[in-house]
């Protein structure tokens, strides 16, 4: 049986209210000098295979009281998640800072052209638009901030929607490689999403160019209340793994807050 409305709103407030208890245990320290507490971390879904690794291993180092969760989602998913209250902080994209939000700048990335290997795209050999766009695409779902992006370049590039066959669309990024993979046709996604397939082989990609497509990941954390030592010890550290990648060219394509930003 299928609760009612109201049985929603109360199973809601009751999973946060057990929530919070949760929250208010973890934060009782156990000697001075020690940051512990829960601490929920929404990573953008094309970040995956780089972030979390080195961010778990240095948090279990460095501040073992801290009780991480991690969560992975596109950047829409991850916005409503901050908002209702599910997660402390999070990466999101294209985002500036509002009255109830707080947006740090910390890398621009390029989107990139992935094919199968075949393909035999190279990153020191960008793509034109129009060009990918020859190719069955399969595409991000309609609604998704990725999709608004490609969609606006297709129009830059005076591609008419009519000239693109998108064969399927999909809100998983994993589900997008897959059927490159199996043939099926080209796709468009962020470099440090497919920096690992390439480096692998099992995909090949290079830069958009005429136009070149930028986006801007940024580290958000709401505005109202009292902000947890641990949050501010995990954003402090989200931020330096974010900068090391780019620093160390494990982030394809991209440049950190801290460097020169591309003209857009």
């Amino acid at each position: 049986m299928r609760p009612t409305q109201a049985g929603v709103v109360v199973i809601e407030h009751a999973r946060r209210a057990l929530g919070e208890l949760d929250r208010a245990r973890a934060e009782v320290r156990p000697s001075p000098g020690i940051v512990t507490g829960i601490v929920t971390v929404g990573l953008l879904e094309s970040t995956a295979d780089l972030l979390p690794g080195p961010l778990v291993a240095a948090l279990a180092r460095d501040q073992p009281g801290i009780d991480l969760r991690l969560l992975t989602a596109y950047s829409g998913h991850l916005q409503q998640w901050l908002d209702r209250g599910d997660l402390d902080l999070t990466l999101l994209y294209d985002m500036d800072s509002t009255p109830s939000l707080n947006a740090q700048p910390l890398v621009r990335e390029r989107l990139w052209a992935v094919a199968p290997p075949s393909a035999c795209l190279r990153a020191d050999r960008p793509v034109p638009f129009a060009r990918v766009a020859e190719h069955p695409l399969i595409m991000t779902a309609s609604g998704h901030g990725l999709r608004a992006l490609i969609d606006a370049a297709a129009a830059r590039a005076r591609v008419d929607e009519t000239q693109m066959d998108v064969v399927v669309q999909t809100n998983s990024m994993q589900v997008q490689k897959r059927l490159v993979l199996a043939g099926h046709g080209w796709t468009i996604l962020p470099g440090v999403g497919i920096a690992t397939d390439v480096a692998n082989g099992t995909l090949s990609a290079a830069p958009l160019c005429d136009p070149e497509v930028w986006r801007s990941v940024v580290l958000c954390t709401p505005r109202a209340g009292r902000t947890p030592p641990g949050v501010e010890v995990v954003a402090r550290e989200l931020t330096h793994q974010v900068h090391s990648a780019v620093r160390q060219d494990r982030w394809p394509s991209a440049q950190s807050s801290m460097r020169a930003r591309p003209p857009k």
